[in-house]
């Protein structure tokens, strides 16, 4: 692998930091943020999510056989994580910089932009090098050319290095032909230590590494996020039921999908509602429930 992807250090401002990740997205389609979450905050959600890795089954049965060979039989799963750890759905799921780079990136193309999915993905010993792929093929019926649809990023909660799995990237493959796919130096690896994030766009060739570690698991948080309009990976109003996401702060529950998606003054109209109201107004008043 030869390619690098540019870093960004935390020493900038919020508003000099987004303004920088956004110009590497666009550019590159991939940066790093080193530091991006303190450690009190990723020692928090290791705690809290402790009890669901120590249960998950690396060997579970996916919803597709197609999703079981690209995950493989070495890698935990914690979904839901905005339901299952607050100190991630109030600290890491709304971080201004990542809310401030979906306003740039997807902001243009919907009246709000909404969490896609928000998985604890955990890589152990003996995960193979996981497909190369774009993320927003998810969706691969929107037809051609489209805006940017999805926001994505792996924060780490462990250090992220090569021979753990860290993350494999080809920089500036959101600007190639479709059906092009990466020399093997045009590939880099998202090495960072813990509480760094790589970001990169729903239209950039990525896949995790293998984990060739005798004991470590790759432990981090796959967070993305997409246009209000599309149909999300992750029912997020299942994952994050109306009983939790009553607890969270309401911009929590405008990111999770319970707030309209208001198109009115773009000449559009409501989605999402519920008797003709803001769901999050009813999770309010209590009869949302």
């Amino acid at each position: 692998m030869g390619a690098t992807v540019s870093r960004l250090g935390s020493g900038l401002s919020t508003e000099e930091t987004v303004a920088a990740v956004v110009e590497a997205l666009q550019t590159d389609g991939v940066v790093i943020i080193e530091g991006l979450i303190p450690s009190p905050v990723v020692d928090a959600v290791n705690q809290e999510v402790e009890p669901y890795f120590a249960a998950a089954d690396p060997g579970m049965r996916h919803l597709n056989p197609a999703l079981d060979g690209f995950f493989g039989s070495c890698t935990k799963h914690v979904s839901g994580l905005a339901g299952k750890s607050r100190t991630f759905a109030t600290e890491i799921m709304v971080h201004p910089v990542l809310s401030g780079a979906c306003d740039a990136i997807l902001g243009p193309s919907c009246a709000r932009w909404q969490l896609n999915l928000a998985h604890l993905l955990a890589r152990g010993p003996g995960a193979d090098d996981q497909y190369l792929h774009r993320d927003e093929l998810v969706w691969n019926l929107v037809p051609e050319p489209h805006p940017e649809l999805q926001l994505a990023s792996i924060v780490a909660l462990v250090d992220f290095t090569a021979d753990i799995g860290a993350t494999r990237v080809a920089p500036g493959s959101h600007q190639w032909d479709r059906v092009r796919m990466p020399e093997a130096d045009e590939l880099a690896e998202a090495e960072m230590p813990a509480g760094s994030a790589v970001i990169y766009l729903g239209s950039t060739i990525h896949g995790g590494g293998a984990n060739t570690s005798a004991g470590v698991w790759r432990r981090g948080v796959h967070l993305s996020y997409t246009l209000g309009w599309l149909r999300t990976e992750e029912n997020n109003y299942l994952a994050v039921p109306p009983t939790v996401a009553a607890t969270l702060p309401r911009e929590c529950q405008d990111v999770l999908g319970y707030a309209v998606h208001d198109a009115i003054h773009l000449e559009g109209g409501y989605l999402g509602m519920v008797d003709l109201r803001d769901p999050v107004e009813l999770l309010d008043s209590g009869d949302l429930a």
